[in-house]
């Protein structure tokens, strides 16, 4: 036992060194380009390719978010396991879940771009989703002037908390994730054999 008399010396704990903002903005800056060159080479940010992903007629978008849902989830996981990052899960809100949703598919679908494919988009001379963008700024000072009162109502509607698989279903994390990943790369494998027919 300690004596309460004596003073606990205690330990130092170090400090991370804050990265500079330069490095964090010129980080920033090449993993944007790497990303919007990605996009592009993709096919993702051509209007021929989203509208016919919303037809149901080519499958390039799921093709490509679903491998990037897979890379990243594995990812993810795996640095956290060695506590690398942290995961930072936010709420399950059920109303500005639905109603976001709704409002992203109606504006996509509207102009055949979301906010990541007009900006690629731009970048390769795809003028016309210059009104996307437009629209993404517009909606983007609509929401910051009306967030204070969104934050009073609507976001409170079904919070349900921060939920995940493997805290719902009575299993481990890694088999969540490795489980997942297999359904999705398998959903993968028939999308690609049917496409190829």
């Amino acid at each position: 036992m300690l004596d309460p008399g004596k003073s606990v010396k205690k330990s130092k704990l170090t400090k991370p060194t804050p990265t500079a903002p330069v490095a964090l903005i010129a980080g920033g800056i090449a993993f944007g380009f790497v990303f919007g060159f990605l996009l592009q080479k993709g096919g993702v940010g051509t209007y021929h390719i989203l509208i016919g992903q919303l037809l149901f007629q080519d499958w390039t978008v799921v093709k490509i978010m679903l491998t990037a849902i897979v890379v990243g989830m594995i990812g993810i996981f795996t640095l956290h396991h060695f506590a690398k990052v942290n995961l930072h899960t936010k709420p399950t809100k059920l109303a500005p879940n639905i109603i976001g949703g709704l409002l992203f598919g109606f504006g996509f679908a509207l102009i055949g771009y979301c906010p990541g494919t007009a900006a690629a988009a731009v970048g390769q001379g795809s003028w016309d989703a210059l009104f996307g963008m437009a629209g993404l700024v517009a909606g983007s000072w609509l929401y910051a002037e009306i967030s204070g009162t969104l934050k009073q109502t609507v976001e409170k509607w079904g919070n349900l908390g921060k939920l995940t698989l493997y805290n719902v279903l009575p299993v481990s994390r890694g088999v969540v994730v490795v489980s997942a990943a297999g359904v999705l790369a398998g959903f993968l494998v028939v999308l690609e054999t049917l496409s190829a027919r």
